[in-house]
């Protein structure tokens, strides 16, 4: 059979009954377009998850005070909430090779207010190391100096957010006056907005010298964390190794299980989060695909019937001379085409719906040329696989007895 004729046969075919057709590739629209909106709704979450975890530092540690205690051990305070670091244990780490930079926190959640207005937000000590490591850009006035640091100033940066909460829209804050848990500071920076991330958001924040920190609001000389800015991605494991031989020395723990402080690595949190958000999508797009079997079952059910009233035609054809693989050719063919169609529509579909959730939930989603052609090839996989049982079905008819049926 010529190849025009067979899909001049095909069309004729799949035209027959256009309500069956339509009902019948619109399964496996359903099912293309549900993976390729869960797929890339997986996949926006995993780049933004990714970006968010690099907007918080480049080539970061990051050092908690307390250590989490395995099940049998004895009872100690869970990582980040023990007191264990001070400016001591900074001091200790400076002079180790491969670190660009180190910036301490003390940091904790206060009662912002100004004037009628208040906020409750994450009150950071820090020293002007600290806007080089974790990339905070100043969009207005400066940040603190180390002279500040050494003077107890009390001055203040905030982030986006907390302008807006305390100020207003399109308000200048420097060189006004807010109220940190009754303590007056100076405005005199506000930094670029840089978006919320698993982390808390970056922009709901303000940055005050760890001196007036630890004197004014927090009453102690313990630090929250110690953030430390390594040379390169490559060296991030051998600077942790030495960050925590430094430590252990510094605090005269000989038994590094024993260690009241733990090192965390940017490079180690980005990959477990892309190992959770591929898992994560990879499941998102094995519940979409059940429906896509079931569109792929519908596609068997409508050639099984199109094979059973079109038996006396089937008869005739091999009567005149068609070999099975004519018949078995044309089944497949119109199989695959419905398959074909359901692909095309259900990309449209899936783009589509991709869009409606990024803007009516904001949610990041994000459609790659992967995605749709695996759903471009489970389309055509399903075609071929539900469609062969039907088209070898008819291929084997008996020519005398598909002539004789009624």
């Amino acid at each position: 059979m010529r190849l025009s004729d067979l899909l001049k046969e095909t069309y004729t075919a799949i035209m027959a009954n256009k309500s069956r057709t339509a009902l019948t590739i619109l399964g496996i629209v359903i099912g293309i377009g549900s993976v390729i909106a869960m797929v890339s709704i997986g996949q926006g979450a995993q780049g933004s998850i990714e970006s968010s975890i690099q907007a918080i530092g480049s080539n970061l540690l990051i050092v908690y005070p307390g250590a989490e205690r395995g099940i049998g051990s004895q009872v100690s305070s869970g990582r980040g909430s023990a007191q264990s670091l001070t400016m001591s244990d900074v001091s200790a780490i400076q002079s180790l090779n491969d670190i660009v930079a180190v910036a301490p926190e003390a940091s904790r959640r206060f009662q912002v207010t100004q004037k009628n207005l208040n906020t409750n937000t994450q009150v950071i000590g820090t020293t002007p190391a600290y806007p080089a490591i974790r990339n905070v850009i100043i969009a207005e006035g400066s940040f603190f100096s180390q002279t500040n640091v050494d003077q107890y100033a009390k001055v203040a940066v905030l982030g986006p957010t907390t302008v807006t909460d305390l100020f207003g829209e399109g308000v200048d804050p420097l060189g006004k006056t807010i109220r940190i848990n009754q303590v007056d500071f100076t405005v005199i920076g506000a930094t670029q907005s840089k978006g919320g991330s698993g982390f808390g958001s970056q922009d709901d924040m303000i940055y005050i010298p760890i001196s007036t920190a630890q004197r004014f609001l927090i009453g102690n000389q313990y630090l929250s964390t110690i953030d430390i800015a390594a040379t390169s991605q490559k060296v991030l494991t051998q600077v942790q190794a030495d960050v925590t031989s430094a430590f252990l020395l510094q605090h005269k723990i000989k038994d590094p299980n024993a260690a009241d402080f733990s090192v965390l690595n940017q490079a180690d949190i980005a990959a477990t989060a892309s190992s959770i958000t591929g898992t994560f999508t990879i499941l998102l797009g094995a519940i979409a695909g059940i429906s896509l079997l079931v569109g792929g079952i519908g596609i068997m059910n409508m050639m099984l019937t199109v094979v059973t009233e079109r038996t006396r035609e089937i008869g005739l054809r091999k009567a005149i001379g068609a070999r099975k693989r004519d018949i078995s050719r044309q089944f497949l063919t119109e199989s695959a085409t419905l398959t074909l169609l359901g692909g095309i529509f259900g990309i449209i579909l899936g783009w589509l719906l991709s869009l409606l959730v990024s803007k009516l939930f904001g949610v990041t989603s994000r459609i790659t040329l992967g995605s749709i052609l695996l759903a471009c090839g489970v389309s055509a996989a399903i075609g071929i696989i539900f469609g062969y049982y039907p088209a070898r079905r008819a291929a084997r008819l008996n020519p005398i007895d598909a002539l004789r049926y009624e």
